[in-house]
């Protein structure tokens, strides 16, 4: 007598569910913008407070400041959409030198001026050592709103090099050797140069540091 069949077991399945691929957009070309940042610009994109931005002076896409530079200070930024270039601009460790043009209050002496070149104490610690020498009055724009004078004491420009990013340092260094920072003026970072360009204006290099 033969036995009745099995009934089937389940089906279990043979395979995973098709996966379905997007195709990833092709990366966006590196770019690199030199900004001449004026005086009372916030160095970000949006201000919930209304303030002036770089949005009111940079329409590309996609780039963001490489460095800050603050509010009251004004010239060379650089922005990108190049994360890694982005971070050999800003991090401190790669000792990008920055070429500052500033004017303080006062007639600066050699001493003040060899200590700014030995490295001057500040609360957050020594800084390392900078270039520091006395510099004609620079052919600037002038400045919206005028820096503020005091008419009894004299004022005097100097360039500053350094090599570190600390926040608002070269007013920090120039007050500590009591000379205090009236304007400030950022004019290079390493080969970057400001020449050229107005306040709010931009152009477009090539992406690279040498």
């Amino acid at each position: 007598m033969s036995r009745p069949p099995r009934p089937a077991s389940p089906r279990r399945p043979t395979g995973k569910p098709a996966v379905r691929r997007v195709a990833k957009a092709p990366p966006a070309e590196p770019r690199l913008l030199l900004l001449n940042k004026p005086f009372d610009v916030l160095t970000q994109f949006n201000d919930e407070q209304g303030r002036a931005t770089l949005k009111d002076f940079v329409d590309v896409p996609g780039v963001y400041p490489a460095g800050r530079l603050d509010r009251d200070s004004e010239g060379l930024l650089l922005l990108t959409n190049d994360g890694g270039l982005q971070a050999r601009i800003a991090d401190p460790k790669h000792k990008l030198a920055k070429t500052y043009w500033v004017q303080v209050e006062g007639e600066p002496s050699e001493a003040q001026l060899q200590q700014l070149r030995d490295g001057v104490q500040l609360n957050d610690g020594p800084t390392l050592p900078a270039e520091a020498r006395l510099l004609d009055e620079p052919q600037l724009w002038d400045r919206n709103p005028p820096v503020r004078f005091r008419k009894s004491i004299p004022t005097a420009w100097l360039e500053l090099v350094i090599r570190e990013g600390r926040n608002r340092q070269v007013r920090r260094m120039t007050a500590a050797v009591g000379l205090p920072t009236l304007r400030l003026v950022r004019v290079r970072i390493g080969p970057f140069s400001l020449e050229g360009l107005q306040p709010g204006q931009w152009r477009e290099v090539a992406p690279r540091l040498e």
